[in-house]
């Protein structure tokens, strides 16, 4: 019997629904990732001796420039600015972590609607914050703003799971993974083509107020922020209806997302450990990117804008191609298992890729991997659970990333830091050996239609 309450893959308003996610996900993503390019030319402005406000951060970084002369770096400040630039990442997904679970729960009893609004509000706010950040400590605070709200991801995988039937549930999120990959395609292009719009040399008089080099991406970001809050606000329909939203208690629901791998099933738990283990490395490789490509090859903003275009695009190709077409024939763990080991792969070449033509290939089986692995994995969660329970499970899930996202670009931009590139990729090649051997051992979901549970009709 088929739960009343989902939408097919064919029905127009499940079709409605997807679109309006896909959008809010993609304007999301775009805001986000504008910054990646830019990463390396930021830290250089907001580093001792750069045009920013560093008196307080000189004192803070110049034992680590000290270190990092003693150890023999050819750069010492570049390799300084690589582990600045790990802990600024870092920043953005603590907040994330914290938040994710948190969001999916409270959706789970209000609704997706209102928390995606509330939550796209605020990042906005974070956008504003940026626009006038000529200090870098204005800088932090937008990035724990804008990562605290950005848990939203949580809620509107929720709503996707919600609008497609456990049949089609990977084709539904493979939507997600289309959204991210369409948004790092245009973000970082945006990014890398207003790199050279300097507003505090167009308009001087502003400077006065805060605006600083990088204020042109931060506008772009908050424009397509408040259209996106305008477009949810008038398109989209609540997905989750009152009789189907969870009824557990506030309390027990708030200590549950401090718990990251509780949850009634087994299968949940050791999924969200290989997701965890796996972005760990992935979010390590994401954040020192930009780094290795100026370091090895002396890429610009715009070159690095460039860059993730090209990781965006095989990243759409994937999974709007072969994970749409494959998960239901192939099944999401051996997509999932495949896709782990492509990461080995593509973390071994980039240890050794001084030529730029293998670094594109790296690259190219990177994005690979994190198509296959990122909507596959989160399908496993969702049909791995309940309805009534299922927004809190994915945010727990995404939380485990974010949880990642925390520790990866730290972790990477030490070793990077202490010892260099080549042996950052090699390092994260050996983490992701251990999810891929966990992976193994996933069980294959359940897809036939269960009926509602008790307590909802």
């Amino acid at each position: 019997m088929k739960h009343p309450s989902k939408a097919p893959n064919g029905d127009p308003k499940g079709r409605r629904v997807l679109g309006i996610i896909f959008l809010t996900l993609f304007m999301d993503l775009v805001g986000f990732s504008i910054i990646f390019p830019l990463f390396p030319a930021m830290l250089d402005y907001y580093l001792p001796n750069g045009a920013g406000d560093g008196s307080l951060l000189g004192h803070m970084i110049q034992p680590l420039a000290n270190w990092a002369e003693r150890s023999g770096a050819e750069d010492p400040r570049f390799m300084t600015a690589v582990l600045f630039g790990g802990i600024l990442g870092s920043l953005y997904s603590i907040l994330q972590f914290i938040c994710s679970p948190l969001w999916g729960a409270y959706s789970d009893r209000v609704g997706r609607k209102k928390v995606l609004l509330i939550t796209i509000s605020g990042l906005a706010l974070s956008y504003v914050a940026w626009f006038f950040a000529a200090s870098f400590w204005i800088l932090v605070l937008a990035r724990m703003l804008g990562g605290a709200m950005g848990g939203n991801l949580s809620v509107a995988t929720a709503a996707v799971a919600d609008s497609t039937t456990r049949e089609k549930r990977s084709s539904g999120l493979a939507i997600v993974g289309i959204a991210f990959g369409l948004g790092f395609i245009v973000g970082p292009a945006i990014g890398g083509l207003l790199s050279i719009i300097d507003l505090t040399e167009m308009f001087p008089g502003l400077v006065k107020y805060g605006i600083n080099p990088f204020s042109a991406p931060a506008l772009v970001s908050l424009i397509l922020s408040l259209a996106n809050l305008i477009w949810v606000q008038r398109r989209f329909e609540e997905t989750l209806p009152e009789e189907k939203r969870g009824k557990a208690p506030r309390e027990k629901r708030t200590l549950a997302v401090f718990k990251l791998f509780q949850s009634p099933s087994a299968a949940t738990r050791k999924t969200n450990l290989v997701y965890l283990i796996y972005m760990i490395a992935f979010s390590g490789m994401e954040f020192t990117l930009t780094f290795l490509a100026v370091e090895r090859f002396a890429f610009s903003p715009a070159k690095n804008g460039g860059m993730f275009v090209f990781i965006g695009f095989i990243l759409i190709l994937v999974q709007g191609g072969i994970v749409r077409r494959l998960a239901m024939p192939v099944g999401e763990k051996r997509l999932a298992v495949v896709g782990i080991a492509c990461g080995i792969t593509a973390f071994l070449t980039l240890a050794i890729a001084y030529k730029l033509g293998v670094f594109f290939i790296a690259l190219a089986i990177m994005a690979l991997s994190i198509g296959l692995c990122s909507p596959t994995l989160s399908a496993l969660v969702s049909l791995y659970s309940r309805e009534d329970d299922q927004g809190a499970n994915l945010g727990i899930f995404r939380s485990a990333g974010s949880l990642a996202r925390a520790i990866g670009p730290m972790l990477a931009a030490f070793v990077y830091f202490a010892y260099g590139s080549k042996s950052a990729y090699l390092f994260g090649a050996v983490i992701i050996i251990l999810p891929f051997i966990l992976s193994l051992s996933l069980p294959k979901p359940e897809k036939t239609e269960t009926l509602p549970v008790a307590g909802n009709s």
